[in-house]
C-alpha cells in the first residue's frame, strides 16, 4: 500500500487514481504498490509518499530518500489469466509467469481472485495441476534435510476438529523419524494446524529458526507463511479466505507445493470421506488420489493416500482452544480424551512409521500406540514447545456461550460437518483463539428432549449473537431412532 496527498502535485499532474497500481523507485530499487488518495496532513503532506510497513520494508530505503513515482504497467501474465477465464489450458510457462507477478505484488487482489475464479471454473487438468505445483514451489526457498527419509502428513479438510497432526508429528518424532511440519492457517475451517498449535507456542519461524528446532527435535509444527516456503500459495490463501474459494486442482498445488518446499520426501495424504465433508464420494476421492499420485511421481515424492471415515467432526472441540485442549487429553492419555482423534492419529502415525525400512509392514500401529502410552509422545511434544517458544499468551474458551439442546427423544443419526464449522466460524474461530463448538453428543450417542448436544463459545456479544442464530435455525444434529443412526462406514 502506498499513499499520497489528493493535493500531491504529482497527483494530479500524472492523473492517479485511487486503488490503482503505482511503480515506485530509485536507482537501485524498485517496488509496485496500490494506491490510497488521503486528504489528511497528519498522514502525508503534498510531496511526501507514505507506505504501509510491508512496502517500506520491500522497498528496502531510508526515510526521506527521495524516490520516483510513476503508472505501473499491468502484469504481462493477465493474459494468460484471461485465456483461462476463455476455458484455455495454460502452459508451465504461463503458470510460473503467474506466480512471478504474483510474489513480485504485480496482481491486485481482484485481478488474483480473478485468477482463482477461472482455475476453479474452467478447472485444471493433470498437466497444469503439475505445472501450477512447479511454479508454486519454485516461488520461494526450499528446504533441504540431506536425510533419506523426511516425512509429512496432510489432511485436505472439511472435517471440524481433525487435529491429528499435532498427534502424530511427536510419535513420529519421538521414532526419530524427520517430520518438518508446516501448515496453513485456516482458509475455509474454523481452525487450521497453524491455529491451533499458536495457543500452545510460537508458530512464525524464520527459517533458521525452523532448522534449529528440526535438527534439535526431529520436527516442528510451524506456520508455513514466514519460512516463505511456497510463498504464492500464502498470498492466494489470503485471498481464497474472504471469498471461500478452495477448488480442487488449487487445493492440490498448494499442498503439494508446500510440502516439496519443506523439503519432503515422503507424504501420507489423508482424504476424509461422508456426506457432509470436502469429498462426498468414494470416486471423488480415488480420483483425487490419483491427481495427487500422478502430481507427486512427476515431481519426486513418494504420496500414500488413506481414506478415511468424513461422516461427523474428529474430537470434540472445534475451534484453537478446545483442539489444543482435546489434543493434550490425548497426549497425557487422560480415560476422558476423545478416542475417535487418537485412534485416528495412532492409525496415521502407524503409516507413517512403516515408511522407515527398519519398520516391519503392519507393526506401525503398536509402536505409535506405545510411544502414546509410554508418555514419549508428550516428553516430545513438550520439546518442540520449548524449543518454538512457549506462548506466553493464556487463552480460555470464549466467556459467552450457549447449549444447543436436542428437540426430542432418540439418537444422534447425523452431524454437518459444513454446518459445525460455520457456527464455530461465526462464533469467531479462528481469529479469536477461544471461539468454536465443543461437542458433548456424537453419532449413535442416545439423548432426551432438552439434553445439551453442543455447547457454542464466543468472546464478543456480535459474533455470539450471530452463531447462535445459526444454530437455532439449523442445529446441524439430526436425531433419529437406534434403527436410523448412522455410524462410521465399515
Amino acid at each position: 500500500m502506498a499513499y499520497l496527498h489528493r493535493e500531491c502535485g504529482l497527483y494530479r499532474a500524472e492523473g492517479f487514481q485511487a486503488l490503482s497500481k503505482i511503480l515506485i523507485e530509485s536507482d537501485s530499487h524498485r517496488i509496485q504498490a496500490l494506491l490510497n488518495v488521503v486528504d489528511d496532513d497528519a498522514i502525508v503532506t503534498p510531496g511526501e509518499l507514505g507506505l504501509a510497513e510491508q512496502a517500506f520494508e520491500q522497498l528496502g530505503l531510508d526515510e526521506g530518500t527521495a524516490v520516483r513515482v510513476d503508472h505501473a504497467e499491468p502484469p504481462l501474465s493477465m493474459d494468460a489469466v484471461r485465456r483461462k477465464i476463455g476455458g484455455e489450458p495454460l502452459s508451465l510457462a504461463d503458470y510460473r509467469a503467474i506466480t512471478r507477478d504474483i510474489v513480485a505484488n504485480r496482481y491486485s487482489k481482484m485481478e488474483m481472485a480473478a485468477f482463482l475464479v477461472a482455475a476453479g471454473q474452467s478447472g485444471l487438468d493433470r498437466e497444469e495441476i503439475l505445472f501450477l505445483t512447479r511454479a508454486m514451489t519454485e516461488s520461494g526457498e526450499r528446504l533441504h534435510w540431506h536425510e533419506p527419509l523426511v516425512v509429512d502428513k496432510h489432511c485436505i479438510g472439511g472435517i471440524p476438529g481433525n487435529r491429528t497432526t499435532m498427534l502424530v508429528t511427536p510419535i513420529v518424532a519421538a521414532h526419530g523419524t524427520l517430520m518438518p511440519k508446516t501448515s496453513s492457517r485456516a482458509i475455509t475451517s474454523p481452525a487450521g494446524t497453524a491455529d491451533t498449535m499458536e495457543v500452545l507456542a510460537r508458530v512464525e519461524l524464520s527459517p533458521s529458526t525452523m532448522h534449529r528446532v528440526v535438527r534439535r527435535e526431529r520436527a516442528c509444527l510451524a506456520w508455513g507463511g514466514t519460512a516463505r516456503l511456497a510463498p504464492v500459495d500464502d498470498i492466494l490463501i489470503a485471498v481464497e479466505r474472504p471469498l471461500g474459494i478452495d477448488s480442487q486442482g488449487q487445493m492440490i498445488a498448494s499442498i503439494l507445493s508446500k510440502k516439496l518446499a519443506a523439503g519432503s520426501t515422503h507424504l501420507l495424504l489423508d482424504i476424509p470421506v461422508g456426506p457432509s465433508a470436502k469429498v462426498r464420494h468414494m470416486r471423488e476421492a480415488l480420483h483425487l488420489r490419483k491427481l495427487f499420485e500422478y502430481v507427486g511421481d512427476h515431481l519426486g515424492l513418494h504420496i500414500e493416500v488413506i481414506i478415511t471415515d468424513g461422516s461427523q467432526p474428529i474430537g470434540r472441540g472445534i475451534g484453537p482452544v478446545l483442539e489444543a485442549r482435546d489434543v493434550m487429553s490425548v497426549l497425557h492419555n487422560k480415560p476422558d480424551a476423545p478416542d475417535d482423534l487418537r485412534q485416528k492419529a495412532l492409525r496415521l502415525a502407524g503409516r507413517i512409521l512403516e515408511f522407515d525400512p527398519d519398520v516391519r509392514g503392519g507393526s506401525g500401529y503398536v509402536m505409535a500406540r506405545d510411544i502414546l502410552d509410554s508418555g514419549r509422545a508428550l516428553a516430545k511434544m513438550q520439546a518442540i514447545i520449548e524449543a518454538q517458544g512457549k506462548q506466553t499468551q493464556h487463552f480460555d474458551p470464549g466467556r459467552l456461550s450457549r447449549e444447543i439442546t436436542a428437540p426430542r427423544d432418540g439418537v444422534v443419526s447425523a452431524i454437518d460437518n459444513f454446518q459445525m464449522s460455520k457456527i464455530a466460524r461465526l462464533a469467531g474461530a479462528p481469529m479469536d483463539k477461544g471461539a468454536g463448538v465443543d461437542l458433548l453428543k456424537k453419532i449413535a450417542d442416545p439423548v432426551k428432549k432438552g439434553e445439551a448436544l453442543y455447547r457454542i463459545h464466543a468472546e464478543f456479544p456480535a459474533d455470539f449473537n450471530f452463531a447462535s442464530t445459526l444454530a437455532s435455525d439449523n442445529s446441524g444434529y439430526r436425531i433419529g431412532n437406534q434403527a436410523t443412526a448412522e455410524g462410521p462406514p465399515p
